[in-house]
């Protein structure tokens, strides 16, 4: 089981040709966890900001999906996000994965978009992949 998690940012990267592009695939092709919180918001920005047709995208996630392993979301996911949110002071959305990361057993997060280097919970550090 991997003990690495990645954030929706990091798998957005891949519809990119840039260096952030090449460090995300590194880091895909590792097989970190995901959570279906990072297929939505995947889903959503493929459609919405990289303007991808329905089946473009559904063939991009499938292939992210054929990399990771995802973890589901589950009142526990709920209910640990929720606290996390009001502890950490952490989006809803973001708690979420984060949440997802801990029940997962994760012990780091790559995400460009929370704070590097926090360590929630005593067990998970998030790491910004880009800096």
């Amino acid at each position: 089981m991997s003990v690495e998690f990645a954030d929706t940012n990091v798998v957005l990267y891949l519809l990119e040709d840039s260096p952030k592009a090449d460090r995300a695939e590194t880091i895909l092709q590792t097989g970190p966890r995901i959570s279906v919180q990072v297929l939505n918001e995947t889903l959503v920005n493929c459609r919405r900001k990289a303007k991808l047709g329905w089946e473009e995208t559904g063939i991009f996630l499938a292939g992210v999906r054929s990399l990771c392993p995802v973890e589901n979301l589950s009142l526990q996911t709920y209910e640990v996000g929720r606290a996390l949110a009001e502890r950490y002071g952490l989006s809803i959305y973001d708690a979420m994965i984060v949440a997802s990361a801990l029940l997962a057993g994760c012990t780091t997060l790559w995400s460009e978009d929370m704070q590097d280097g926090l360590v929630v919970e005593g067990q998970l550090r998030i790491v910004n992949p880009f800096s």
